[in-house]
């Protein structure tokens, strides 16, 4: 009887391992990949603004890009103000937002 006991619980930690295992690999492709991915689309983004670029801010401002420097912009919101901000407070370009608005 105690063989049997001790070979049942011998086994068990396979399955558990293979269990952590899988919770692993779809954390990686649901929330991890993704993630990246999208970190990429963000910096290639903000590497390549240029003057004429219609843009919102992380803090919701809205403007125009007036001029680019490596690592800020400036920013000429409707009042005619023109605003400094760094390239990682740029959040999206607010042409592409109208344009995904609309379909």
């Amino acid at each position: 009887m105690k063989m049997y006991l001790l070979a049942a619980q011998e086994q068990s930690i396979v399955p558990t391992l293979v269990m952590f295992g899988g919770i692993f690999v779809v954390m990686y492709f649901f929330m991890i990949r993704p993630q990246q991915k999208k970190q990429k689309e963000a910096r290639k983004f903000r590497d390549n603004l240029k003057e004429g670029d219609n843009v919102i801010t992380i803090g919701g401002v809205h403007g125009k890009v007036s001029d680019v420097s490596d690592s800020s912009v400036v920013v000429i919101v409707e009042s005619g103000a023109k605003l400094r901000f760094e390239k990682s407070a740029v959040a999206q370009n607010a042409d592409g937002q109208l344009a995904n608005q609309a379909k």
